[in-house]
């Protein structure tokens, strides 16, 4: 790799050392917090509910169906919703929802919230904590004060926002139609401290007549789990839109990690980019000279995570789904509730989600990681090591061997399973000390946000001493296009970055 000039601040970041902590994500297996363990177990008393195991049952068919009723809804006009939704929309009725997540037929009642904190809110939680923290580490100076929460539910999204940014939340706008979800949620958070100022809404609308309009962009808007369950391309469209208007920096949204959830993502995904494409060109036409700088610094969007681009998603019409997997420890209600198929349930379960994170303004242009470096081959190591580096550790010898004769085995990201993946990562890290230990060293370097960071999809592939990788990068040092390629890392040609893929899991980051 040729070497070239490199700015000295940038030096000091990205060094062979550093790389690996600058890359690794939160893989570990994720422990639901005491606090929120012993507020679903006192919750769920107080309900008293006599047919516990039926309900949580019957809440997983009404999930599955409302999965079979989106995959029968015509996709005939997404495309043009997607790039232009003007022209399929009148102008009049481009705000107005017609439906809402109850519409498709899953009604939040007492029987459905309570079997829902039982059996899905650990993992909600798990899936909004890791893409928080993944925003964090992006973002080290991000501090959100104001918070909008769409779709709070029984407030999983919130639980993840305390642990996350515990000092800097002020206040947090829930919207929550349900008032039964809305119910739960307040008696979870019972007797907490420190908590930030709560108000809770039926609706956008709502929230709008009620604030002012000083008060209206909040610092971080976060919509999970919740799009999906919105029956209308046109509405989720409307909504998307209406959140991106009250949000003043970063907007996160997180939906299940299967084809139809990645979907959705896509498609919000481009046409928020779209927009404000359109905005900018439209801004640079009407205004000039100093104006203009700083319109186009004010105006604009771009990709946070996962994306190392802001270009059309390469996966599109490939069969394949952007999606991330976080394990996650099951508490006792989920052991207790939970049905399994005739086997014993595990102590822990995969919980499959898709995310996308938007800042306002310009994507920032900062040097490559590997600018400068020049790495040394294998051969040329050898060349420079010393007679005491020739003395051989026959321990060390033997579980080299074994690790570089593993079998291949080519994983499907379609049809993953956890149940037969369970040794790809690591249950035994399932301790909090070892967890805060390992985000602390992650967190003392980071990877900006200009680009030459690409992100592994899907688990990255052991045959002998190569390591092929499926990444998703940026092909233009602007982030403007991006690339889905398959990289193979060899220990003779680049020992140091091999060691560094032997390493790499899921959903880390990958420099170029």
């Amino acid at each position: 790799m040729a070497t070239q000039a490199i700015p000295e601040t940038a030096q000091k970041i990205f060094t062979p050392e550093t790389l690996r902590n600058a890359a690794k994500q939160s893989q570990r297996c994720h422990i639901v917090p005491v606090r929120l363990r012993r507020a679903i177990k006192k919750y769920l008393r107080e309900q008293e509910e006599p047919h516990m195991k039926r309900n949580v049952l019957r809440l997983s068919q009404s999930f599955s169906a409302i999965k079979d009723v989106n995959l029968q809804l015509t996709t005939s006009t997404s495309k043009e919703l997607v790039e232009d939704p003007f022209k399929s929309i009148e102008q009049s009725k481009r705000w107005k929802i017609k439906s809402s997540y109850g519409d498709i037929g899953l009604k939040y009642r007492d029987s459905e919230t309570t079997a829902y904190v039982a059996s899905r809110m650990p993992a909600v939680y798990s899936a909004c904590y890791r893409v928080l923290k993944e925003v964090r580490r992006r973002l080290p100076g991000f501090s959100p004060a104001r918070v909008l929460d769409f779709g709070a539910g029984t407030g999983s999204a919130f639980w993840a926002l305390r642990e996350v940014w515990p000092q800097s939340l002020e206040k947090a706008n829930l919207v929550e139609p349900s008032q039964s979800m809305q119910r739960a949620g307040r008696s979870l958070i019972q007797g907490l401290k420190n908590l930030p100022l709560i108000h809770s809404y039926d609706s956008i609308q709502a929230l709008t007549k009620n604030i002012r309009k000083s008060e209206r962009e909040h610092d971080l808007v976060i919509a999970s789990y919740v799009l999906g369950e919105i029956p209308s391309l046109k509405d989720r469209i409307t909504i998307v839109r209406q959140l991106w208007d009250l949000t003043q920096d970063v907007l996160v949204l997180v939906e299940p990690g299967t084809p139809h959830g990645s979907n959705i993502i896509s498609q919000m995904r481009s046409h928020i980019l779209w927009m404000e494409k359109r905005k900018c060109r439209k801004s640079e036409h009407g205004t000039n000279g100093s104006c203009k700088d700083l319109v186009t610094q004010k105006s604009g969007a771009y990709i946070v995570a996962p994306c190392a681009h802001d270009g059309p998603c390469p996966l599109a019409n490939t069969g394949k789904y952007c999606h991330f997997v976080q394990r996650l420890e099951r508490t006792s209600s989920q052991r207790a509730y939970k049905r399994s198929k005739g086997e014993p349930l595990r102590g822990f379960e995969d919980e499959k989600f898709c995310f996308v994170a938007f800042r306002r303004g310009q994507r920032p242009r900062e040097p490559w990681p590997l600018d400068g470096m020049k790495f040394e081959t294998l051969k040329e190591q050898h060349a420079k090591r010393n007679s005491e580096d020739l003395e051989i550790d026959y321990e060390d010898l033997l579980k080299l061997q074994e690790d570089d004769d593993a079998p291949f085995e080519e994983v499907d990201p379609v049809t993953y399973d956890s149940d037969i993946m369970e040794t790809e990562m690591d249950v035994a890290g399932c301790n909090e000390e070892e967890e805060e230990e390992a985000e602390e060293e992650a967190e003392t370097s980071h990877a900006d946000l200009g680009g030459g960071w690409g992100r592994i999809i899907y688990m990255p592939v052991r045959r002998g001493r190569q390591i092929a990788m499926n990444i998703c990068r940026s092909t233009k040092r602007d982030g403007s296009e991006g690339s889905f390629e398959r990289v193979v890392v060899t220990r003779s040609k680049n020992p140091t970055l091999h060691h560094q893929a032997r390493r790499s899991l899921w959903g880390d980051l990958w420099p170029f």
